[in-house]
């Protein structure tokens, strides 16, 4: 029998999409209930980020009660509803049979909620929740971990990963995110598993990595995935030493809970050449901008170390990229490593703060156009010519048109153009 108890506590406005679909559901004479992490999260008293239904109607008759549906995932009895401006996972209770690539059963049973229970990750996530009578229902001890503290596989742990590696990471970032410890046979199970981890397709090791490290408890993660020796298996060939390993440790603990994902990435791939980087955007399968400005990042991640000694032309080039607020952030914390660290950042501000708008990026006072007008051999000449005028333009050197064709001439005669 399962353990039932009162939530105490409102729900939040955030969950009215998700009970108006129970009440539907209810209405038309099925079982239908919050699961997961919104249960856990609200017996935590925190703000759930999502809100699941997990239910007996199978999918077809889900999709004939709602309108509009989009059939994500029918053959595993998930659906998502239109709710209330809200996209909704509706999930057919269901018992799983085996798994052959640690990743999805070979088949799923639809079944009741103990047994949708006892197939899910780790306790903390099996509840259920009954809105409407505000009853909690916990077939798996997640109650008891809850108030322990503490991340527990449902069942055998062994068996748990076996069936998606994935939960690997997902141990990692649960215990992280809520501060809990995993539980010993859990953590020995994580660890004997962890090269497992190298069968998962890269796309989800990324999005739950994502979803680590844009947290404010990245470093706990991090800390976590080093010692349940994660760490080699998440992309191939992830090395790093010791030393390495505590630098990250002490960036990443700098950082604001805001910073991006670009910018974790970079700390923790500040030693690789550009080739490497290109090689680990491709494995992790990053966007083509996240590729960018991470490598961007890692070229110029100490850029900014000493602000005083930055030419007013490269800090209106650092300035213009999209991940110049991201650089700032990551100069803030290797001036830590600094005695005079406040006094570099009040520089690097002061600075900052000393150039306008639209002063980052003029458009150029001189083009190719002018080259040509000039009958300037095409070739490497243009770049060269027009990059060294945009500097002085930058650098405030040159402020008028007319200046800047009077350097131009200047230039081209001792060229010989």
């Amino acid at each position: 029998m399962p353990e039932s108890f009162p939530l105490g506590r409102e729900l939040p406005p955030a969950a009215t999409a998700a009970v108006a679909i129970v009440r539907r559901l209810v209405a038309a004479g099925h079982q239908a209930l919050l699961a997961g992490g919104c249960v856990r999260d609200l017996l935590l008293g925190q703000t759930p980020e999502d809100y699941d239904v997990a239910t007996d109607a199978p999918p077809e008759r889900v999709s004939e009660l709602f309108r509009p549906t989009r059939q994500v995932g029918a053959q595993f009895g998930v659906v998502l509803v239109r709710k209330r401006g809200r996209w909704i996972e509706v999930a057919t209770f269901r018992a799983d049979g085996p798994y052959l690539d640690g990743r999805r059963p070979v088949h799923i049973t639809l079944s009741d909620a103990e047994h949708d229970a006892r197939r899910r990750d780790f306790t903390v996530n099996g509840m259920f929740l009954d809105p409407l009578a505000r009853q909690v229902i916990d077939y798996v001890g997640g109650r008891a971990d809850l108030e322990a503290r503490v991340i527990r596989a449902i069942g055998d742990p062994a068996a748990r990963f076996e069936e998606d590696y994935l939960r690997l990471l997902r141990a990692v970032r649960f215990s992280a995110r809520l501060d809990f410890p995993i539980e010993p046979h859990t953590l020995a199970a994580i660890r004997t598993h962890a090269p497992k981890l190298a069968r998962v397709a890269p796309e989800r090791v990324r999005e739950e990595l994502e979803r680590m490290f844009v947290a404010p408890s990245r470093p706990a993660a991090w800390r976590l995935l080093v010692e349940c020796g994660l760490s080699p298996y998440l992309w191939p060939q992830a090395r790093w030493d010791a030393d390495q390993i505590d630098r990250i440790s002490t960036l990443l603990g700098r950082l604001p809970p805001t910073a991006p994902f670009e910018l974790v990435l970079a700390v923790l791939l500040a030693d690789r050449t550009p080739a490497e980087l290109e090689r680990i955007a491709r494995d992790l399968t990053l966007s083509n901008e996240q590729r960018e400005r991470t490598a961007w990042l890692v070229r110029h991640q100490g850029d900014l170390d000493d602000p005083a000694a930055v030419s007013r032309a490269a800090l209106k080039r650092l300035m213009a990229h999209p991940a110049f607020d991201a650089l700032r952030l990551l100069a803030t914390a290797r001036y830590a490593d600094f005695a005079d660290g406040a006094a570099r950042q009040a520089t690097l501000t002061e600075r900052v703060l000393s150039i306008p708008p639209d002063a980052v990026q003029p458009p150029p006072l001189i083009t190719g156009d002018d080259l040509l007008a000039r009958a300037v051999p095409a070739g490497p000449v243009y770049r060269e010519i027009l990059d060294a005028l945009y500097t002085r333009q930058l650098d405030e050197q040159v402020r008028t048109r007319q200046e800047a064709l009077a350097l131009l001439e200047g230039m081209l005669k001792e060229r010989g153009l």
